[in-house]
């Protein structure tokens, strides 16, 4: 195995060679999806196919299924290296970052056979099946039923803020198989194909006009037996399990361009002096975050070495989530400070694209906090899992 430092120097020289200099030009991003997929380009789709050829478009999963076998503070190199070059991840999506690590955890062989090559190549695309309009981050409270009828399931209800479903091909999904246990018992977590009779999806507009989420109605959908995850009515364990993924994946998300750092923000709009940012309280709000971000990486690299050596995510992915997101939060404030009435364009020509850019992110950061749990539960998981305090 080569050292981190040879590591990182072949892994540089690989993406300098390897990556197409469009796909180093913004922050975009792509989704497998089969023959939802839409590329923007033909770098984008190449890039993807060097990427899956290397095993990186999953860098840590076994080769047999389209990954790399990197170890965890390989795949953090891989990452930095690739943020420091500005490469945009090739591939992204919810099968990556959440279904795929609980398969290859509780799947069997057929589903890993069938599901995590086509994930890796981006072929198939995944959307999630947990909130309910009246389960939350009381996900507990799930409604939607899952009846047994001989050799398949027929499920009916209806999920919310399903991100991505008119644009997916499965669904990993929770549904109550026991309505007479206890809340947190009787669930099962099945996987549902899309393009079943009865899944109807309706886009929900947000203010911006797009439609990132969705509305999923279940009725009637019949469900093969064979495509449960774990065993019938234990699901709330997998579902835990995911939700410390989705958690970790949230915490890692890059928060801005390489190329562009918050002092550099600041010094262009509120002005230098000496070579510093000119107003003093601007500069130590852009120092703290400074020293608190660089933090956070060295505790998130001490995780993954601690992953190497066979320690999950745990509860304490929660902490993770937690500070990994008001960071961000913390981030786009202090930009949006920097940049004074410059900050708070929507559209028009009196702002550049990237204060355009940044104002939606600094808006789309809020959401980080809510996402995956939100930040009170994530507290609430530190204080009794991590910390051990009473209730």
């Amino acid at each position: 195995m080569a050292s981190a430092t040879d590591f990182r120097a072949e892994t540089r020289a690989w993406l300098l060679e390897n990556c197409p200099l469009s796909m180093r030009s913004d922050d975009g991003e792509a989704y497998g999806g089969g023959a939802k997929s839409v590329f923007e380009s033909e770098d984008q789709k190449i890039w993807l196919q060097r990427m899956h050829a290397k095993g990186w478009t999953a860098p840590t999963w076994p080769k047999e299924y389209g990954g790399g076998e990197l170890s965890e503070l390989e795949a953090q190199i891989l990452e930095d290296e690739m943020l420091a070059l500005g490469c945009r991840k090739p591939l992204v999506g919810m099968g990556l970052n959440m279904l795929g690590p609980v398969l290859l955890q509780y799947g069997t062989d057929e589903q890993k056979a069938e599901h995590l090559p086509k994930i890796t190549s981006g072929f198939r695309r995944w959307c999630q099946g947990y909130s309910e309009p009246g389960a939350g981050s009381d996900l507990a409270s799930l409604q939607t039923r899952a009846v047994l009828q001989g050799e398949h399931f027929l499920v009916n209800g209806h999920k919310i803020w399903t991100s991505g479903a008119n644009f997916a091909d499965w669904i990993f999904c929770l549904v109550r198989t026991d309505p007479t246990a206890k809340k947190h018992e009787g669930i099962s977590f099945l996987l549902i194909d899309m393009d079943n009779p009865g899944v109807r999806v309706k886009p929900i507009r947000l203010i911006n006009g797009a439609s990132p989420f969705c509305e999923t109605f279940l009725e009637n959908v019949q469900v093969p037996q064979s495509n449960i995850l774990g065993r019938i009515n234990k699901g709330w364990t997998i579902a835990k399990s995911l939700l410390e993924h989705e958690r970790k994946g949230i915490a890692g998300r890059r928060v801005a361009k390489a190329e562009q750092p918050l002092e550099d923000i600041a010094k262009q709009h509120a002005g230098a002096k000496g070579g510093r940012i000119a107003d003093p309280a601007l500069r130590d709000r852009v120092a703290s975050y400074a020293i608190d971000a660089h933090a956070f990486q060295l505790t998130r690299q001490r995780a993954a070495e601690a992953a190497d050596r066979g320690s999950p995510p745990g509860p304490a992915s929660a902490m993770f989530k937690y500070y990994g997101t008001e960071l961000t939060k913390r981030r786009y404030e202090v930009t949006i400070a920097a940049e004074g009435v410059q900050g708070l364009g929507w559209d028009g020509d009196d702002f550049t694209a990237d204060e355009l850019r940044r104002t939606k992110e600094w808006m789309r950061s809020k959401a980080g906090s809510i996402a995956g749990g939100t930040s009170e539960v994530q507290l609430n998981i530190v204080a009794k899992r991590v910390l051990g305090l009473p209730d």
